[in-house]
């Protein structure tokens, strides 16, 4: 069984800043990359920031020079440093993991920005 617990969302002010984290646990063989989505209401799942275990990163065109990827490969972590939020950057982040086991997805931690 694998479990991708999440933490670090809730509400902030626009232009604050918010970190989420997401541990691996369980049978997860190989991670080949970990990352973030998000999806707000009435709209799609959409990429926000992934990061390989080579280190290659990718980050949404919104996102980029606001929001920082890293992972601990040794605890099988990932983070989301998000600075400078935005009203827009209001939604259900999803942690996501790429594995030779399968996809799997986190619950999904809330993340609200009040302008």
């Amino acid at each position: 069984q694998v479990q991708l617990v999440e933490s670090g969302g809730g509400l902030v002010q626009a232009g604050g800043s918010l970190r989420l984290s997401c541990a691996a646990s369980g049978s997860i063989f190989s991670i080949n990359a970990m990352g973030w989505y998000r999806q707000s209401d009435g709209k799609r799942r959409d990429l926000v920031a992934t990061k390989t275990s080579d280190g290659s990163t990718n980050y949404a065109d919104s996102v980029k020079d606001r929001f920082t990827i890293s992972r601990d490969n040794a605890k099988n972590t990932v983070y989301l440093q998000m600075n400078s939020l935005k009203p827009e950057d209001t939604a259900v982040y999803y942690c996501y993991v790429r594995s030779s086991s399968g996809p799997y997805w986190g619950q999904g931690t809330q993340v609200t920005v009040s302008s």
